[in-house]
């Protein structure tokens, strides 16, 4: 009885997880479609960078890409995609507090806001991200130090 429960346990186990891996092999297109990797140029304060000459919101970050479209983020191992959609509690701290300047596509909501300063994020994602957020912490490979830079944890 033991062993045909344990069979069974990991007949499921195995039918999940090739059912997570075929949810996340789904890809989005998000308009970008670059010929060759795009010039980056870093923004300054931060360890991330981004692309001046793409028409959109495009930075990369830890070896990976991101591209902010339509309100969501979006996230590729490849300069060209594929694009997977991102939760925002996941989003790295570090492209959060990229200045609004950097957004070649802002939000209508952004307007009024200071170039120089990062997006309310709390504003447009709710309370409820701030919480989860918070619990969850996120990838956080810096930190960001008392003067607004950011630094390498240890």
């Amino acid at each position: 009885m033991l062993r045909r429960t344990l069979i069974g346990s990991l007949v499921l186990l195995a039918i999940a997880a090739g059912a997570g891996v075929a949810h996340a092999a789904v890809n989005v297109n998000i308009g970008i479609n670059l010929g060759a990797p795009p010039s980056l140029t870093v923004v300054p304060g931060t360890p991330v960078a981004y692309a001046p000459m793409v028409p959109g919101n495009y930075f990369a970050y830890g070896g990976q890409y991101y591209v902010f479209a339509n309100g969501v983020w979006y996230v590729s191992g490849g300069y060209n995609g594929p694009w997977v959609l991102l939760a925002p509690q996941y989003v790295p701290r570090p492209l959060l507090a990229i200045p609004v300047q950097y957004y070649h596509i802002r939000p209508r909501a952004w307007a009024q806001w200071r170039p120089e300063a990062p997006p309310r994020w709390t504003s447009d994602w709710g309370r409820r991200w701030t919480e989860e957020r918070d619990h969850h912490g996120g990838p956080r490979e810096h930190e960001e130090r008392h003067d607004g830079h950011w630094e390498e944890r240890h």
